[in-house]
């Protein structure tokens, strides 16, 4: 089944998101002091749930991309997963841990653009009955 041309933009940004996830994420988990230092505080448990989720980032765009059904079912998960991360961060934070603000708007992005990409795919991908 091909996607719709709105859902199709949709596919590639997931893609390059998704790409400048693992590329960011890779580089402040496996770079070099230097890399790790511009990362501040971040908080290790966000930092790897976001790299991995790229690579599903990737997944779930080429999905899209071609219009399969389940790629709704991964962009739902990656919302819910993305504020069940959201809210372990909250409780770190509360907890007095060390964070850095962009996680904050980081979290709020990746979870507002999963969100408007299920809702859009939804609608899109609806079954035909």
């Amino acid at each position: 089944m091909n996607s719709p041309r709105h859902l199709r933009i949709l596919a590639v940004v997931a893609v390059v998101f998704g790409l400048l996830t693992i590329f960011s994420g890779g580089r402040a988990l496996f770079g070099g002091t230097q890399a790790q230092a511009a990362v501040g505080n971040a908080v290790g448990f966000v930092l790897w749930f976001n790299f991995l989720a790229g690579f599903v980032y990737v997944l779930g765009g080429a999905g899209l991309w071609q219009g399969k059904h389940w790629a709704v079912s991964t962009a739902g998960l990656l919302a819910l997963a993305t504020a069940l991360v959201a809210a372990a961060f909250s409780f770190h934070v509360m907890g007095g841990g060390a964070y850095e603000m962009r996680t904050v708007a980081a979290l709020a992005l990746r979870f507002g653009f999963w969100i408007a990409v299920f809702i859009v795919a939804r609608r899109a991908l609806k079954p035909m009955h």
